[in-house]
């Protein structure tokens, strides 16, 4: 079983490296090879999606370029053995024209993020998010 006081400070990072716009192998460090991420149905993506790490690592590829800043707030983290459970409001800042908003438009969602850990990774994570109206 993983510290629970680790495995918040290591999501603490993962949020943090998102933020400062890491992808490929900065981004990577903070997975298992297996890790599997579940969204769970949103305005942008209806039908939710499972992906692993190869497709993780495309979506941070893509946001970079749809987006020119980010921000994550954690709102209240919890730990309990190997899963850290975090409330954030996340704050986007449009690189380009999405879902009808143009560039310059911010984006808000607040979100809940599951993470499961196995020795210092991210073995999985569950994302429940909520997008502002535009």
């Amino acid at each position: 079983m993983s510290n629970p006081s680790d495995n918040i400070e290591i999501a603490r990072r993962y949020l943090k490296a998102i933020e400062q716009g890491a992808t490929g192998a900065t981004l990577a460090q903070f997975f298992a090879p297996n890790v599997v991420m579940e969204l769970f149905p949103n305005r942008l993506a209806p039908q939710g999606s499972r992906s692993g790490l190869a497709e993780m690592l495309e979506a941070a590829e893509r946001g970079q370029k749809a987006l020119s800043s980010q921000h994550y707030e954690i709102k209240h983290e919890v730990a309990g053995g190997d899963t850290v459970a975090l409330e954030v409001l996340w704050v986007g800042t449009l690189a380009i024209s999405v879902a009808g908003l143009s560039a310059g438009s911010q984006m808000r969602a607040h979100f809940a993020a599951f993470l499961e850990f196995r020795d210092g990774k991210i073995l999985a994570q569950r994302n429940y998010d909520c997008y502002h109206p535009w």
